[in-house]
């Protein structure tokens, strides 16, 4: 068995060596210090700890960068999650007048969980988590991903793993960071499509015309639904799964096809029936709508959020970087440009990036004289080098690039501001 197997009982020996030498601390300042855009930005921000033991530390602040580095590489907790920003240093909340601590701005986050999907995905439950069901985490990205660039105009999306069996969205412009807690809850609900809880059979209700964001989730879906559901979750393969998608039909449609799937066994053609049918009674309703087999497919694709997490300004979410105690994994950022590559399996534990670094590299000598000829810019670069010998560096990497997205939208800014006011 590979040292790089993880082993919850080795992570208090592991976090020590994690915090030291391999936590990106200077991006992740850079990240919540938003070039600067205000005042106390960073010191006023949340951090909360989670400590050996659960021991849960909440209102943690910190003046800059040294000071979060120290103190985290002497809890070294198990799991940060980050707040909101305050009108006060969370750290002096008890000091401060009651009422007037308040969290003034936070990015608009969302958070999905495959626990919620449960009740639609037939090859894993609870914790687990395997590729086929992983296809749904796709979708999830690909169809929030678009609305919330396409819909509301959102340049700068942090999607990440969160080490287990979800994903994370940070949306971080200044807009988004600015949202009030009505404004957020209307963006949550916007893109909530899938209402009601066990006892609700039908959880997709579509209205006649069908919403143009709707209908872009669906060519998502679409995409894939047959590999996914029909192929990989057997959608109409045992007597159980053929009832749960009737149950979702009316009662004259479901008989036909009851008689119908008598004689078809084959799961694809099974599902081309249903779809005959219901265009056929499309055609010929009075009623219009009856989009029956879009609100099947939107049932057990369509991304399903914790609203909650998004609503509240003061929500703390779990942070990029972050170890999962359960799973060892790293909480690592997403490329969207390779989406469909991205297997959570293969995202490195901090057993395998701890391993990795005991490994010599044939450059590493000459690199050694030179920090000895100077001293003092030795500990920032050999920081650098030690992530980018670990599988950890392309993820490190990908929060660098997205970075400096934000860094040259902010120039940018700057400068039309700038030439207005030459304007004026």
């Amino acid at each position: 068995m590979s040292t790089s197997d993880y082993d919850p009982a080795c992570l208090p020996d592991l976090l020590p060596l994690y915090y030291r030498r391999l936590f990106p601390f200077s991006q992740y300042h850079r990240w919540l210090s938003y070039g600067g855009v205000a005042k106390n930005y960073f010191q006023n921000r949340e951090f909360s700890f989670t400590l050996k033991d659960d021991i849960y530390v909440r209102y943690q602040s910190f003046s800059a960068q040294n000071e979060l580095e120290k103190e985290m590489q002497k809890m070294n907790p198990y799991k940060i999650d980050i707040g909101a920003v305050y009108s006060h240093r969370p750290s002096q909340h008890n000091t401060v007048k009651s009422g007037t601590f308040q969290a003034l701005e936070k990015e608009l986050v969302f958070d999905i969980d495959m626990t919620d999907y449960d009740d639609v995905r037939s090859c894993c439950s609870a914790a687990d988590i395997c590729s086929k069901c992983w296809t749904l985490m796709t979708i999830a990205i690909r169809i929030l991903d678009r609305a919330l660039r396409e819909d509301f105009g959102f340049q700068h999306l942090l999607w990440v793993y969160s080490g287990r069996r979800g994903v994370h969205c940070w949306v971080c412009d200044e807009a988004a960071r600015k949202l009030s807690v009505a404004a957020r809850s209307a963006v949550a609900e916007y893109l909530s499509l899938v209402k009601g809880g066990e006892e609700t059979v039908k959880k997709v209700v579509l209205s006649d015309p069908v919403h143009p964001s709707i209908s872009q989730s669906l060519l998502v879906v679409e995409h894939y639904f047959h590999q996914y559901a029909i192929v990989g979750q057997d959608l109409l393969s045992s007597k159980e799964s053929i009832d749960k998608v009737l149950s979702l039909l009316p009662e004259d449609v479901r008989k036909d096809l009851l008689v119908l799937y008598q004689t078809e066994k084959n799961p694809t053609k099974r599902w081309d029936k249903l779809k005959a049918m219901v265009h056929q009674k499309r055609a010929t309703s009075k009623k219009g709508g009856q989009y029956f087999d879009k609100e099947i497919m939107l049932q057990y694709c369509y991304p399903r959020l914790d609203v909650n997490v998004s609503k509240g300004v003061n929500h703390l979410l779990k942070s990029p970087f972050s170890v999962h105690p359960k799973t060892g994994r790293i909480s690592v950022p997403i490329d969207l440009r390779n989406l469909d590559k991205f297997d959570p399996f293969e995202v490195p534990t901090i057993s395998l990036i701890c391993e990795e670094l005991d490994k010599p590299r044939a450059d590493e000598k000459e690199e050694d004289i030179k920090d000895k000829e100077n001293e003092t810019e030795a500990g920032e670069r050999r920081k650098i080098r030690d992530y980018k010998r670990t599988s950890l560096a392309k993820y490190i990497k990908l929060f660098d690039q997205f970075l400096d997205a934000m860094a040259r939208s902010r120039k940018g800014e700057m400068l039309k501001k700038s030439d207005l006011q030459k304007e004026f």
